[in-house]
């Protein structure tokens, strides 16, 4: 099995050094993303692409979809490599390859050659093609606007078949660029703005200011754990747990209304700024938007940002929220995102849209900064595989755990939806339901509450958590599914 990484442009026009420096980057994150799935997998680099090759040809649907969340791609194919003799023999490949796409469609063959040969691309297309047309049974060939494309590549005494093209993230490779701290809420602003940056190359570490307990604690540690798993190319990252509910509660108690929203920022930016010292970071990440709420007003985001000579970034800053959205529907955040409380959105009744820096400043004379440097001196740092796990030894307890239902149990499925659609959960006719882990609290009581129900996710670590949230919540029926 043989992938051809083809670099994102803008990688292509540096200097050499430079571009030696963003292959030799891209080439280390793909070996170790690709690893998880074939250990033996080998990655060579070029000057002008990069070659995958496995010996394990039943998983290229996952390096397919493994490849396709690397920034640093423009696109990658999949070959069918062989040695070149005939064009009869490059006819044979690509009938076992195209033959049922190509009846009754209409298509054509596009040759490259790399080398020197007896033969033109052009006329390579034409012996190819004209072939391929009567053994597969053609509807015609057109040359501009094809259904089927079968592009082949000829370099010197080898053939590439190209069976398959995927387009990629583009960007620079992670771990490329600085790295960078970035404020996560987990909304769709927060989940959109740390994926820009990591598809931009800058190595995202993600910080989290608890203001809602550990309902939301948990459920941020999950959309960042997703973000980097899928998106961070297995770089290792911190996530930072600031608790915040003592700094919300000084300003609900001491501030006048108007201000609480930029007031609450500024604190944030004044803790993150201390944080992201202890993470390398060199700048801050975002994800406001002009106008979208109340304290993301230019004059607002002015005296926010004066509390710190630190460089804050904002990539959704003139990005409408529907393109927000969709971001996070393709990036597959959405559904954390759509479950996710809106706790800094509710801090002020009536908040001010033009914030006076004397105003702000004496609100906040009346602030005890002693809470807000024993929310800094009590924040955690994890790293971002741990976070889970660490949530899982955060909420051991007495859970029954079912390897075999033999009674009326109820299984429910709570992984992403990604992945449940992708791996079906089978249980030998046992009744299942779909209910992914973000939307379990909404929906529980719709559940028979006489009925046994097993939490599965895979490996057992979310599907312990959620069990014991529930049971804490008062919930009986609640077990884990772990075959």
């Amino acid at each position: 099995m043989k992938f051809i990484v083809k670099f994102f442009p803008e990688i292509t026009i540096k200097s050499r050094p430079v571009r030696k420096a963003l292959v030799k980057q891209l080439r280390q994150n793909i070996r170790l993303v690709l690893r998880d799935i074939d250990y033996d997998v080998v990655v060579a680099g070029n000057w002008d692409y990069i070659e995958v090759l496995s010996e394990r040809e039943e998983c290229r649907s996952d390096f397919v979809s493994a490849l396709a969340c690397i920034s640093g791609i423009a696109h990658f194919q999949y070959v069918r490599e062989f040695t070149f003799t005939t064009f009869t023999d490059i006819v044979e490949q690509a009938v076992d390859a195209y033959g049922e796409l190509l009846k009754d469609a209409v298509f054509a063959v596009r040759v490259k050659r790399v080398g020197t040969h007896s033969f033109t691309s052009v006329e390579a297309e034409r012996e190819i093609g004209s072939e391929l047309w009567q053994r597969c049974g053609a509807k015609s060939v057109h040359l501009k606007a094809p259904d089927v494309l079968v592009p082949i590549d000829i370099r010197d005494d080898r053939v590439w078949l190209i069976e398959q093209r995927v387009e990629g993230l583009g960007g620079y490779p992670l771990g490329s660029q600085d790295s960078v701290l970035s404020l996560i809420s987990g909304g769709y602003d927060s989940t959109v703005s740390s994926f820009m940056t990591m598809s931009r190359g800058l190595k995202t570490h993600f910080c989290f200011f608890n203001l809602g307990g550990d309902a939301h604690e948990i459920g941020v540690k999950q959309v960042s754990h997703f973000l980097w798993k899928k998106y961070g190319s297995g770089l290792s990252v911190k996530f930072v747990t600031v608790p915040f509910e003592k700094v919300v509660g000084e300003i609900l108690t001491n501030v006048d209304n108007a201000e609480m929203g930029v007031i609450l920022k500024r604190m944030m930016l004044r803790a993150a700024s201390q944080v992201m010292e202890g993470v390398g970071a060199k700048a801050l990440v975002t994800g406001e938007s002009i106008a979208q709420v109340s304290s993301q007003t230019l004059a607002n985001l002015k005296v926010i940002d004066s509390v710190t000579d630190e460089l804050v970034i904002r990539p959704l800053i003139t990005t409408n929220k529907q393109v927000i959205i969709d971001t996070a529907i393709d990036i597959g955040t959405a559904p954390f995102a759509a479950s996710m409380p809106e706790f800094c959105g509710v801090i002020s009744v009536k908040p001010t849209t033009r914030a006076k820096m004397h105003r702000v400043e004496r609100e906040e004379a009346k602030f005890d900064f002693s809470v807000l440097d024993e929310a800094i001196t009590n924040a955690q740092v994890q790293t971002i595989q741990d976070v889970m796990s660490a949530v899982d030894k955060q909420y051991q307890g007495e859970i029954p755990v079912v390897r075999m239902p033999v009674g009326d149990e109820v299984i429910v499925d709570i992984r992403h939806p990604d992945e449940a659609e992708k791996k079906p959960l089978k249980a030998h006719g046992r009744p299942i339901k779909v209910i992914p882990f973000f939307a379990l609290e909404s929906r529980w009581q719709d559940l028979a509450a006489d009925v046994p129900h097993l939490l599965y996710c895979g490996k057992g670590v979310m599907s312990r958590i959620h069990a014991s949230y529930l049971l804490g919540k008062g919930h009986q029926n609640v077990g884990i599914y772990l075959p």
